[in-house]
């Protein structure tokens, strides 16, 4: 219930047989064993590995918009 919670979804889908499931390479398995380890640690743990997530995608989207708005200019 926690792990849902944590990634936003009900149980149910969580546990929901989909064809999309049946795709999930090897990295992306390791990636949901590493997020269902998280509920192990401590919450200042936890709210660490989010600021650091949040700053990686955060500076990913800055880099895709900055991106476009180069090739629009050119």
């Amino acid at each position: 219930e926690k792990i849902a919670k944590a990634l936003g979804v009900s149980l149910s889908d969580l546990f929901a047989s989909t064809d999309e499931l049946k795709e999930i390479n090897s990295y992306d398995k390791s990636i949901m064993e590493k997020v269902a380890l998280l509920e192990a640690l401590s919450d200042n743990e936890k709210q660490t590995i989010y600021t650091m997530l949040d700053a990686f995608i955060g500076k990913q989207k800055l880099k895709d918009a900055l991106s476009g708005v180069l090739k629009d200019v050119e």
